[in-house]
């Protein structure tokens, strides 16, 4: 089902979801970035710099963001952008957001794992998040700082405790491992990336990363050796970035590519436009685990319908099987964080 659907989303290419907004449709959206002077949020704030329906582009970190804001601002597009500094500006820059994007947080180096940001990156979100409950809390939470299989959970439980807890407004960004994949397919293949979409299940870390490369968009068929390996190294593509920059960051510029993805991808279903499909780790009952990344249909609401699993080949069931246990670990890890 959803590799039908998916297509006419042009869920490959940035540039065509930009190209979906009409510069004379009246929509007033403030869009906040948390983590803005980042590896992440600097290029991140530049593509939503480009998205014509966002009329506010409100910047925070803890340092640098005057700066940023100021070199964004001479860019020949119309939002209006504001840098913030710290506590004591946290909660202007998200007075009437209707999305905050959170890429904050330490970025990997070669040896780490995404759970070993866990310490430093949990306390981040969870303090971000809070501010969000008191300022904008109807606001859509969009996740990007890892891990993503615990600060989701993390952004929930938050949100449980201030009372304003929506699942279909908490969603983390998984996008990254669909880019990743619909590129390398495309590469073997001799296809257009753009022109290719995968689906990508479970979460976003390691072998809990599921590409569903038996529902590509066109139908694509690798031999068992080249389907396994290809699968590996769509779960460790985060880390070759790691190892390639050699202790100088991770995967910045392509994160940034997909986080703007689901962001435009959002405010064009926010505003109006039907049939929008990306994947998403969220709230969920499709599988055993209570958090699971499946393609998500979006709307003026958020979250219209959640697409599920579609079928599977015996490789990819085998995949699930053995990506739960440490899923459901480390969602239990991001709400055990909370509850402490």
């Amino acid at each position: 089902m959803f590799s039908r659907l998916a297509r006419p989303q042009n869920l490959g290419a940035l540039a065509r979801a930009l190209r979906n907004f009409s510069s004379t449709t009246a929509c007033n959206n403030k869009v906040a970035v948390l983590g803005a002077s980042g590896g992440i949020g600097q290029p991140l704030s530049l593509l939503l710099k480009h998205n014509p329906t966002i009329t506010q582009l409100a910047l925070y970190d803890i340092a640098h963001t005057p700066g940023v804001a100021c070199d964004l601002s001479h860019i020949e597009t119309g939002s209006e952008v504001k840098g913030f500094l710290g506590d004591a500006e946290l909660g202007a820059c998200l007075e009437g957001c209707e999305v905050v994007v959170i890429p904050a947080g330490v970025p990997r180096k070669p040896g780490m794992t995404r759970d070993d940001l866990f310490n430093t990156n949990a306390s981040i979100v969870r303090d971000l998040v809070k501010a969000c409950t008191q300022h904008c809390p109807t606001a859509f939470l969009l996740l990007i700082t890892n891990p993503v299989n615990s600060t989701v959970p993390i952004a929930s439980e938050v949100c449980k405790a201030a009372g304003t807890y929506d699942p279909n407004r908490i969603i983390g960004v998984t996008t990254l491992d669909v880019v990743r994949s619909n590129t390398f397919v495309a590469n073997l293949k001799g296809l257009n990336p753009a022109e290719v979409n995968i689906p990508v299940v479970g979460g976003h870390a390691g072998k809990t990363i599921i590409p569903l490369i038996s529902q590509a968009t066109p139908s694509v068929e690798f031999d068992p050796e080249t389907l396994d390996n290809l699968t590996k190294r769509i779960q460790d593509a985060g880390t070759e970035v790691v190892n390639a920059k050699a202790g100088a960051g991770s995967a910045t510029l392509s994160m940034a590519y997909a986080g703007a993805r689901f962001t435009n991808s959002l405010l064009s279903a926010l505003n109006g436009k039907e049939g929008v499909i990306e994947c998403g780790f969220i709230k969920s009952s499709e599988t055993e685990c209570s958090y699971f990344s499946t393609p998500l249909l979006l709307g003026k609401n958020g979250i219209e319908r959640n697409l599920g699993l579609g079928k599977l080949s015996d490789f990819e069931t085998k995949l699930v099987e053995d990506a739960m246990d440490e899923l459901k670990g480390s969602i239990a890890k991001g709400e055990k964080f909370v509850s402490q």
